[in-house]
């Protein structure tokens, strides 16, 4: 069976024509990181799972937010400990290199910048930090999870976690467990990330139209667009004519408004884009 760089070889050769001497910005989802382990919402091979935890929720229901809390912390030190994978090593080549601007991810698994990317937009933000909804202290995640351990001390990982896209596992109960809150103001904490039902911080779009600005082509790997975020960067790069490739397993909301589509997947793909170009 042909591998995927030899079976799409004509959509690469016209992907590197088409970006040969642009600047490139690249749009990232979960895509690009399901070869280190951590699997998509959507598409073939996603898990089932339960609806994602929104803002809504989290903010008005106790009994959800412990659940939250205590899911996360099974699967954070798994979470944190999954290295990059060859697509995330080939665009921060590609940046070293001048070919890539930046990119603008819609993940929250902190890869890129872990890969060697320098400009790296965050859109949804990070599970690397939590935040205060009170006094806006913010906190390293590592240091909310031992004191997490410490109020629940019969907290243990389990030998084997189901690991969620969002770096959380479900667990059977949280009857019992305590939330950690603020050690500044005794405020509420939360992972400073985009839940469902919450807008991108508007500072934060305005950093990823800086990074369009600066670029001649917009590069798109492992997202299938449904998500609107990812359609806004999309339709910022087509107000200023910048052409368009997109690599991705399936179709995507915007394969339509593309110049090159490349069917396949975002580590083997990428490589070859960074081994070939000039």
């Amino acid at each position: 069976m042909e591998d995927e760089t030899t079976q799409f070889r004509d959509e690469i050769d016209r992907a590197l024509e088409l970006l040969s001497g642009r600047r490139t910005a690249v749009l990232t989802g979960a895509g690009i990181s399901t070869d280190s382990g951590i699997p998509a919402y959507r598409g073939a091979g996603a898990p089932p799972r339960s609806k994602p935890m929104t803002a809504q929720t989290f903010f008005s229901d106790e009994a959800a937010r412990r659940r939250y809390w205590l899911g996360g912390h099974l699967g954070w030190s798994r979470f944190a400990s999954i290295s990059p994978n060859g697509g995330h090593l080939a665009l921060a080549d590609l940046e070293r290199r001048g070919d890539v601007t930046g990119v603008v991810t819609q993940n929250v698994d902190g890869l890129h910048l872990r890969a060697g990317s320098s400009h790296v937009v965050e859109l949804h933000g990070t599970m690397r930090r939590i935040l205060c909804l009170n006094c806006g202290q913010v906190f390293d995640r590592r240091s909310v999870e031992d004191r997490l351990e410490e109020l629940n001390p019969w907290v243990r990982v389990p030998e084997n976690v189901v690991l969620n896209p969002d770096g959380d596992v479900s667990p059977e109960s949280s009857e019992g467990f305590v939330v950690p809150t603020c050690t500044v103001c005794d405020g509420m904490l939360k992972p400073d990330v985009v839940f469902f039902g919450e807008f991108i911080p508007t500072d934060r779009f305005r950093v990823s139209e800086s990074l369009l600005r600066a670029s001649d082509a917009l590069l798109v790997a492992g997202t299938s667009l449904t998500v609107n975020s990812g359609i806004r960067v999309i339709e910022r790069a087509r107000r200023r004519g910048l052409p368009l490739v997109i690599i991705n397993h399936e179709p995507t909301r915007a394969d339509d408004w593309a110049d090159v589509t490349i069917h396949g997947g975002t580590t083997p793909v990428l490589s070859e884009l960074a081994r070939r170009r000039p």
